[in-house]
């Protein structure tokens, strides 16, 4: 299997076979050249003495000496010519030459170049002295070491010149390649082994998967990621955030550079510290986290039965709550007015039996009854509760709840001033459920009685319902206010929802709720709503309008 490009292999183990190759030839030609010059650089210090000795011997011959003192070389070239020869035979020279102080060439061991000008390069010869280096030996790049002849009167009279040709690249090659090639192909054996264990170690840490594959998974996990309207975060057994969509960064407030960082180092508030480090598996919880009501559900990931890591997501139902809230709002209006409708019946038929029997007095006395009492429960709470919406409330509650016999009444000591609309439908929300789950559990166990109280202290308004049920179990204190739960046997869709949204409610706006055991052994759940606003009061004349 092969890429677009025709060289290329697409496998894992195809790509580490071709880097490991590549990596070898470019180590192979890299050591060539330094061999090369390693080899170049020992024959030069080598051969180089050695062709200085043979020169400095040749240049100190007596024959030859005398030869040059007397100016007798061209009489006598054939017996120098045969020295020069018996040097190049004993030192395995190239060439040796006998010049003149200007280059000239008189004598050579081979007969080239003749009466033809020896390139000295400048040499320090001209100035009586020794020298060996690099030199064009007429065509051939060679090491030559060039002796000065000099006579009694210590004048420059001739040049002992001795040469050796580089060897060429052919045997350069030769003797570097059989030291190279093996070690070279031992490397690329072991290279080969090595791709191989490697790219297997990959494929079984990458569950399979070649690159192309995990690249396009991580194309699609970024695009996931930014589309998910649902927040996801993942988090590893050390606290590091390894997975952040962008919905979970609006939703935790999460700023800069998160990804891959602990969440100890994050600055952060606690309440999201908690939720991104505590291991323990939850679902569908409602958390509050500034202005936002969340729903929460964390779950591990296990690798070979170990927790490795916990996936968090998070839904945002702020808006859900609200719309919730009113709902539950509007399901106590309704359920108030049915059974104040039920009991509107029931007094009509008795009026119109009345009506019927000609007991027009027992009429009379029986609506003045009923008007004192309606009276008596507006005025009660009216007394003690002057924001509408609460009052309304209240009495309608009162109605409901005497329906089931169960007697609701406001504490002596409540009050409670008007408020603003939003702290209003808060406290309404927060006491009519409430209120329902007293009377329900009262009613389950026999009881007749729900107290209520309600204060303000500052901007904080207490509330306080204290029923005549059964009470919260101790070990189950903690748990009442999660979604889902409740003491009723009937599990239809709802339950458990009305303390759930008390206690968004009021962590929404900073306060909390909490459960504790009455004297009587019912149960007395505080609540506490802070920032609220209290309204001005009505214009008198508007009022009376």
């Amino acid at each position: 299997m092969w890429s677009r490009s025709r060289w290329w292999p697409a496998t894992l183990a195809g790509q580490f076979l071709v880097l490991q190759v590549s990596v070898m030839l470019v180590v192979v030609v890299v050591a060539s050249v330094v061999s090369v010059q390693q080899s170049d650089a020992d024959f030069r210090a080598t051969r180089g003495a050695a062709m200085r000795d043979a020169a400095e011997r040749l240049a100190n011959d007596r024959f030859v000496r005398t030869t040059f003192r007397d100016g007798t070389v061209a009489e006598k070239r054939g017996s120098l010519a045969t020295i020069t020869q018996v040097t190049r035979d004993s030192y395995q020279a190239s060439g040796v030459y006998l010049v003149a102080p200007d280059g000239t060439v008189l004598v050579s061991s081979d007969f080239a170049g003749r009466d033809e000008r020896f390139d000295l390069l400048g040499s320090p010869d001209q100035r009586l002295r020794a020298w060996t280096g690099d030199v064009d030996d007429f065509g051939t790049s060679s090491i030559a070491a060039q002796v000065p002849i000099i006579n009694r009167r210590l004048a420059l009279v001739g040049i002992a010149v001795v040469a050796e040709e580089y060897p060429t690249w052919g045997e350069r090659a030769d003797s570097v390649l059989i030291d190279v090639v093996p070690v070279a192909g031992l490397g690329l054996a072991l290279g080969m082994a090595g791709s191989f264990l490697l790219s297997r170690l990959i494929r079984r840490r990458t569950r399979g998967l070649e690159p192309a594959d995990i690249a396009a998974l991580a194309d699609q996990r970024e695009a996931l990621l930014h589309s998910l309207r649902e927040g996801v975060v993942a988090v590893s057994d050390d606290g590091t955030v390894t997975v952040l969509s962008d919905s979970a960064r609006e939703l935790l407030s999460l700023e800069g550079d998160v990804e891959g960082h602990r969440v100890d180092d994050l600055d952060v508030a606690p309440a999201v510290h908690d939720l991104l480090t505590d291991p323990t598996e939850i679902r569908d919880q409602v958390v509050v986290l500034g202005d936002r009501v969340l729903v929460v559900n964390r779950n591990p990931v296990l690798e070979r039965g170990r927790r490795v890591a916990s996936v968090i997501t998070l839904r945002d139902r702020t808006e859900l709550l609200a719309l919730q809230s009113e709902l539950s709002a509007r399901e106590s209006i309704t359920n108030t007015l049915r059974a104040q409708t039920h009991e509107f019946h029931n007094q009509l038929h008795t009026i119109s039996g009345l009506v019927q029997l000609e007991e027009y007095d027992e009429v009379s006395r029986l609506v003045g009854t009923l008007s004192r009492r309606r009276r008596e429960i507006s005025d009660a709470v009216l007394a003690r509760v002057e924001d509408p919406a609460v009052a309304a409330l209240l009495i309608a509650k009162t109605s409901l709840a005497a329906e089931r016999g169960v007697v609701l009444r406001v504490t002596d000591d409540s009050l409670l001033p008007r408020l603003d609309p939003e702290a209003s439908t808060d406290v309404g929300t927060v006491l009519g459920n409430l209120v329902d789950n007293a009377v329900d559990a009262s009613v389950s166990v026999g009881g007749t009685g729900v107290e209520v109280g309600l204060a303000i202290d500052d901007d904080t308004v207490h509330l306080t319902v204290v029923d005549t049920g059964p009470g919260v179990p101790p070990d189950r204190v903690g748990e009442i206010f999660r979604r889902g739960w409740s003491t009723k046997t009937s599990t239809a869709e709802g339950r458990g929802v009305g303390l759930a949204l008390v206690q968004v409610v009021c962590e929404r706006r900073g306060g909390a709720v909490t459960v504790d055991r009455g004297a009587d052994g019912g149960a007395v759940f505080a609540a506490r709503l802070p920032g609220v606003e209290v309204a001005p009061a009505p214009v008198a004349g508007r009022e009376a309008r």
